[in-house]
């Protein structure tokens, strides 16, 4: 079997080792630091008597020539604290005495102690009190039930006799869910290890696997395509006002994949559907100013927002209130004429309605969104400029693109037409028209003119087909903002609008 192979074997072993090096450093994340813990260590032991029983003279002997019990005397500074990750209250201490701990040092007896805490931790030493069990007996020190947050720590000084410095030192006690345990910290002249032993444990696995995956990419056939790309040919048609995105992104896939053919063929919308729909091919796909193909029985996806805008010639300045939806009906349905019957301040120009022909989506758009009908007036002219059919009252002609609307409205004096909205808005000379006083705009709800950009195909893309890859694609991050540069709003993240 194919899925056999060392390459894969060693992929799926090095994930595996992956896998395990992560579960057990959860379990030691959750297990081990979450304990709670009381660390102890002996910080000093050091003889200040004679000293005799290790053969060396001491020259403090004299301090002691008044208390001969203490010739053999020895100063032990024990450091309590909690190095666990939770804090210790009273309670956790399990011991059924009153105190908490107990110091047990081997072969000495106990002649004094001293408790000293950290400056900013002065309540701790109201803890060590007779009636909370602090005191010592023979070789024995008594550790009232301290509470310590994470990281606090006291130190006992303790003056000792009757026995050698180094002799066993330990504490004893219980704590619910955690345990008190011997620790140790660098001395001066020790270099504390970078990490802990865990740590270089995990460190060593996962880089372990980092390795092995990276032995596995370098060794990998180079002229396979990369994660997310497919080889073959597509067709991509439909919407001229999508047009421009679909460019862009096609070529990006095709720059990005090695072995990729993307044509993009813009022929309108409901062209696109329809070709798309006669002939079931798994190769095509068509975009659609709005959702043309669901009743075609076509698989859709929701890709973009788009907002479309009606535009002028430049010599008509309606002002910023632009055109009412009452204005725009009687001039679409042939009740206005010349531009000054809608303003005595308009030149007095003929009114010439430059349309997308039948099969454009910006066409059914604007009737379905604008008009609330078709568009009353027949087509009269093949040139926008003659009238060839006499019957209507207004010269309307019907063009195969937006840009070739755009072109008649900029050349022809008194020409209104309609486009998608980035590509009007850089074109020379035509005005974008607001509706009832809303600017166009692709985020204003209010505005009207605006439609889902849908994306067919003839059943839902099969897994692993360049049409899968694709509309995969413009999911993307970087296609996204691709979308967004040429004006329109992703789906993919704005649901509620595309809606």
């Amino acid at each position: 079997m194919e899925w056999l192979s060392a390459e894969n074997l060693v992929a799926v072993g090095t994930a595996v080792l992956g896998i395990a090096a992560s579960g057990v450093m959860v379990w030691y994340e959750r297990r081990v630091p979450r304990r709670k813990r009381i660390g102890y260590r002996v910080q000093m032991d050091n003889p200040i008597g004679d000293d005799v029983r290790s053969g060396r003279a001491n020259v403090r002997l004299g301090l002691f020539n008044e208390a001969p019990d203490m010739a053999d005397a020895t100063l032990v500074l024990l450091r309590v604290e909690n190095d666990g990750s939770q804090g210790i209250d009273r309670d956790d201490y399990t011991g059924p005495a009153p105190h908490g701990l107990t110091a047990v040092f081997t072969d000495r007896t106990i002649r004094g102690v001293s408790v000293t805490q950290p400056t900013d931790r002065d309540h701790l030493m109201d803890h060590f009190t007779p009636e909370r069990g602090f005191g010592y007996e023979g070789n024995r020190l008594r550790i009232p039930r301290v509470p310590l947050n994470r990281g606090d720590h006291f130190k006992l000084l303790v003056l000792l006799s009757g026995g050698d410095v180094g002799r066993g030192i330990r504490l004893t006690g219980g704590l619910r869910e955690g345990e008190v345990h011997p620790n140790r910290s660098a001395t001066p002249d020790e270099t504390p290890p970078l990490l802990s032993g865990p740590a270089r444990l995990f460190t060593a696995l996962l880089t372990l696997s980092v390795v092995a995956l990276a032995g596995i990419i370098v060794a990998r056939d180079d002229t396979r395509p990369p994660l997310g790309c497919e080889q073959g040919s597509l067709t991509v048609t439909g919407s001229t006002a999508f047009a421009p995105v679909v460019r862009t992104l096609a070529k990006e896939y095709e720059k990005d994949c090695e072995g990729a053919d993307i044509t993009v063929q813009a022929r309108g919308s409901e062209a696109g559907v329809a070709e798309l729909a006669a002939e079931g091919t798994k190769d095509v796909i068509a975009f659609s100013d709005g959702a043309m193909g669901d009743r075609l029985g076509l698989h859709g996806e929701k890709v973009a927002l788009s907002a479309f805008t009606l535009v002028v010639n430049d010599r008509i300045a309606l002002g910023a209130q632009g055109l009412s939806k009452q204005d725009v009906r009687r001039l679409y349905g042939g009740e206005i004429t010349r531009w000054r019957q809608l303003d005595p301040a308009l030149p007095d120009l003929p009114v010439t309605l430059v349309s997308r022909n039948a099969d454009s989506g910006t066409r059914q758009t604007f009737q379905q969104r604008v008009l609330g009908t078709w568009e009353r007036v027949p087509s009269t002219s093949l040139d926008c400029v003659h009238q060839d059919d006499r019957s209507a009252s207004v010269v309307r002609c019907e063009l195969d693109s937006t840009q070739d609307v755009l072109e008649a409205v900029s050349k022809v004096p008194g020409a209104i037409g309609y486009s998608e909205l980035t590509v009007a808005a850089g074109h020379e000379g035509v005005r974008t028209v607001p509706l009832d006083g809303i600017a166009p705009s692709v985020k204003t709800d209010r505005y009207p003119y605006r439609g889902v950009e849908y994306a067919y195909t003839h059943r839902a893309a099969r897994p692993g087909s360049l049409a899968a890859a694709f509309l995969a694609y413009l999911d993307e991050a970087t296609s996204q903002d691709v979308i967004r540069e040429y004006g329109h709003l992703p789906c993919e993240r704005q649901e509620e609008l595309c809606g």
